[in-house]
């Protein structure tokens, strides 16, 4: 498996496997998390422009996608029912979807960008137990609550390599 930037031609595809996650995620009790747009083409699109969209792909398919950005995260400045691992500079992952036809993608992305920044920060809805799992599974600690700017909550992991 290989990871790079996405591109705007990689678009349609993002779209069914975001679609693709949409429809896993509302098959095991987590139905709201994403709902039936999220996240949007626009989004997508920004996402690539500001060259923080990335792509894990093998033998020229596409396996899975990933916001990725180092530095600063809004939403994870207040935390709520516990505290972050550190306050060292972190990378953050957002939007992380699979095609769900190979296993072990989302670990290898995770882990991919992990190995970039060597402290990660990543939230997942309260009823996304398969994410909660991965996240478990992948040495993540759970640190607390936080909240979107919409005000809905997430439950928030750090992880730290070292």
């Amino acid at each position: 498996m290989n990871i790079r930037k996405t591109e705007l031609t990689d678009i349609e595809e993002l779209q069914k496997l975001y679609e693709h996650a949409r429809t896993f995620m509302a098959d095991h009790g987590n139905p709201t998390q994403w709902g039936n747009t999220y996240p949007p083409k626009s989004l997508i699109e920004q996402d690539i422009r500001d060259g923080v969209s990335y792509v894990c792909e093998e033998a020229g398919q596409l396996l899975a996608v990933f916001f990725y950005k180092k530095g600063r995260d809004d939403t994870y400045a207040k935390i709520y029912e516990g505290q972050w691992l550190n306050e060292d500079p972190y990378g953050v992952v957002h939007r992380i979807a699979s095609s769900g036809t190979r296993k072990g993608c989302a670990s290898f992305c995770l882990n991919w960008a992990l190995t970039q920044c060597g402290n990660l920060k990543i939230d997942t809805h309260r009823d996304n137990r398969i994410m909660q799992h991965l996240l478990d599974k992948n040495g993540f600690t759970y640190c607390g609550i936080i909240y979107l700017d919409d005000g809905t909550e997430r439950l928030a992991y750090q992880k730290q390599l070292g």
